[in-house]
């Protein structure tokens, strides 16, 4: 893999090219920066606003809070994400062909954990980011995550990381659990965790 604009001589890092340690961190910046912008331009957020929101309350972000829309499909659920008269939302929705939509600002307070709590923390909404993730869910005939989908949601999660100083990835149902089923299982939790979103268990026979 070669970033646009760069020569093979650029990333070379050997010492035959006459180049100290200063030089060499430089460059590996350099490199590191574009490889991050080009990944950064792949994931294309489309913005779809949604009035629902209000200020956080509390010391920041330490939640990623994955969900399943549970609606039939994703123009249904789009539609009410944004709905002023619904009054719910989430952050960021993510289509099954892998198109993410933003919904609200991450500095704010999406409305899309109701009544649940982590660890004590009963107010979740304050201290998460909520994805929506398109899916019909139980009720409508749950099938398997797209591909394409958790590809999109791995790298929304890794940039969410990046920004926030993330404690857990959880599901709705790890919050809300005698109400909520989602994001199911059928979600890949373990490729999540193959690709440093949340954990996964290793079980072994010691």
């Amino acid at each position: 893999f070669r970033p646009l604009g760069l020569r093979h001589s650029d990333y070379n890092f050997c010492d035959a090219a006459g180049r100290d340690g200063d030089d060499y961190y430089f460059l590996a910046g350099w490199f590191a920066f574009i490889v991050e912008s080009e990944r950064r331009a792949i994931m294309s957020i489309i913005q779809m606003p949604s009035p629902n929101f209000d200020e956080r309350k509390g010391d920041g972000v330490s939640i990623i809070l994955l969900h399943y829309t549970g609606m039939k499909n994703g123009q249904e659920a789009l539609a009410r994400l944004t709905s002023e008269e619904a009054k719910v939302s989430s952050h960021y929705t993510v289509d099954e062909d892998g198109t993410v939509y933003q919904h609200v600002d991450e500095k704010m307070r999406a409305w899309h954990a109701g009544v649940s709590s982590w660890q004590g923390v009963k107010d979740i909404n304050s201290v998460s980011i909520g994805i929506e993730i398109v899916n019909p869910g139980h009720e409508f005939g749950y099938r398997e995550f797209s591909s394409s989908q958790i590809e999109a949601v791995t790298e929304l999660c890794r940039s969410i990381q990046e920004r926030h100083d993330i404690e857990f990835v959880l599901a709705h149902s790890d919050v809300a659990p005698d109400r909520k089923e989602d994001p199911g299982e059928l979600f890949p939790w373990k490729t999540l965790a193959q690709n440093g979103i949340g954990v996964w268990p290793d079980i072994s026979d010691e």
